[in-house]
């Protein structure tokens, strides 16, 4: 009888870790463990087109139900697993009740991050993570609204933009100098800020956040220099989490993330990781880095699937990245950290150019603003020339 193989999670690495694996040709039992109601689904729409009503929840699902049962897949949606036993190889749900694994994937993902703050917990704070979040978040729109959104990263903006566009009043205030401050130069960033400042989006940069107000519900956000930016709502979108803490119970490595080698494979035998949670050794950059991205998701999960099934893959991608605002496609190559120099192509002004990052004169990444073109030859100029020496 062919082993069984479990997969705790149920985003787009679980359902492409189900797809290869019957497509090698693994005949065995399949159960995956979600801890949300839904089937897997993608997440990028989230801060887009299902905010604003676009597209339904059976538009963000990856495969119908029809596919997983077709392929003889154990659906467990909205079931937590509590508990990992790698020496007896079963985990264990919040029922309390054993399941058996010969193999096990990770593609747990990550979680919005709190903020530890004065009135953290009011009524009227939001994150954005998941489908619950998004229905809550879009249930309480109204246009004349006053939305604060606590971090100018990629979810802040892309809920500011489709905030605009419903109608309400968007403050965006972000701690450190500049919006996408830890992701791409100066150059994209101002082009983003006057984009959004064009649309009516109030961005306060450089500036701490010291409380959240309100009775009982948000009423506004306290900044750290005593002013009060009022707010009939507020997002809290400073980052994610990966969820990592079954497996660091389970005493598998984890840093900043499940530690994997190229195959996917977790310190722990028999037991893989996919996806957001993964920390993995890039060669192309020279340091050990985790992806939130969909390439990612896709990508890693086909190696796990390899792996799982006897194979012996070597995992190194060229990361890429993209973030929709307004009628804006920024599109991302590569990881710019520590470039030492940028080269700008096109024009700024006509809201289609490229900003192509350096190190010690080695192209690391692109940043590709309404330039498809410039985005595929950075991601092949970067796959086939390297970054590290």
């Amino acid at each position: 009888m062919a082993e069984p193989i479990i997969i705790l999670g149920a985003g787009q690495a679980a359902a492409q870790a189900v797809a290869s694996l019957r497509a090698d040709g693994h005949a065995g039992e399949i159960a995956l463990f979600g801890d949300e109601p839904f089937l897997p689904y993608q997440r990028p729409p989230l801060s887009k087109a299902y905010l604003t009503g676009e597209i339904t929840p059976e538009r963000l699902e990856l495969r119908p139900r029809a596919f997983y049962e077709e392929r003889g897949v154990q659906l467990h949606l909205g079931r937590r697993i509590t508990r990992i036993d790698p020496a007896a190889r079963h985990v264990e749900d919040e029922a309390g009740r054993a399941h058996s694994y010969a193999k096990l994937l990770f593609a747990t993902g990550t979680r919005a991050r709190r903020i530890a703050l004065p009135g953290a917990d009011l009524a009227g704070i939001h994150h954005l993570r998941g489908i619950a979040d998004v229905d809550a978040l879009r249930a309480a729109f109204a246009p004349g609204l006053r939305l604060a959104i606590i971090g100018g990263g990629y979810i802040g903006l892309e809920v500011a933009a489709k905030a605009r566009a419903l109608g309400l009043d968007v403050t965006v205030i972000e701690a450190a100098p500049r919006i996408l401050a830890r992701v791409v130069a100066d150059g994209t960033a101002a082009f983003l800020d006057r984009l959004h400042r064009e649309k009516g989006v109030k961005l306060l940069a450089g500036t701490g956040v010291a409380a959240i107000r309100g009775p009982d519900r948000a009423t506004g956000v306290e900044l750290a220099d005593g002013r009060v930016i009022p707010a009939d709502l507020v997002l809290v979108a400073v980052g994610a989490l990966p969820n990592v803490e079954l497996a660091a119970a389970a005493g598998l490595a984890v840093e900043n993330g499940i530690v994997v080698d190229g195959a996917a494979r977790t310190s722990a035998p028999d037991i893989f990781a996919a996806g957001d949670v993964t920390a993995f050794e890039s060669r192309l950059y020279g340091r050990r880095i985790r992806l939130e991205c969909v390439q990612n998701a896709i990508d890693q999960a086909k190696v796990a699937a390899s792996a799982m099934l006897g194979g012996d893959p070597a995992y190194d991608p060229v990361p890429w990245f993209w973030s929709d605002q307004y009628d804006t496609k920024l599109q991302i190559a590569g990881l710019s950290q520590g470039f030492d120099r940028t080269e700008t192509e096109g024009d700024p002004a006509s809201g289609r150019f490229a900003i192509r990052y350096f190190r010690d004169e080695r192209l690391i990444a692109v940043d590709s603003l309404n330039d498809p073109k410039s985005h595929l030859l950075g991601r092949r100029a970067l796959a086939e020339h390297g970054v590290s020496r």
